[in-house]
């Protein structure tokens, strides 16, 4: 198993464990390349729930840029759905989970082809 793999589970299990979502994992290996190097970065790989300008961050890269989307409130309301979901004392909120449940929430799994 190589380390995509057991990032991909690791995802998996936080999904199952942290959000009480079972993974489609078709998407979540799609939506962890689509991250590219970032989930092999510390620093990168995780989404820092709390800071106003990281969340702009997931809005702006990824939910306008990659996923196509308009900017509006319904956005930043999702964001906070997902950081809620995941839960906002979990320390390590994981970029790939946290796109991946953005992904679903909009329906946007088309997006990954």
């Amino acid at each position: 198993m190589g380390k995509r793999d057991e990032l991909i589970a690791k995802y998996a299990d936080d999904l199952k464990n942290k959000c009480g979502i079972e993974p489609d994992m078709t998407l979540l290996e799609k939506v962890t390349i689509g991250c590219g190097p970032a989930i092999y970065n510390d620093d990168a790989s995780t989404v820092a729930g709390s800071q106003p300008e990281e969340l702009e961050t997931v809005k702006n890269n990824f939910l306008i840029k990659k996923l196509g989307m308009s900017d509006g409130p319904a956005l930043m309301d999702a964001i906070n759905s997902v950081i809620e979901t995941y839960g906002k004392s979990e320390r390590n909120k994981y970029r790939a989970v946290v796109y991946y449940m953005l992904t679903k929430h909009f329906g946007k799994e088309a997006h990954y082809g």
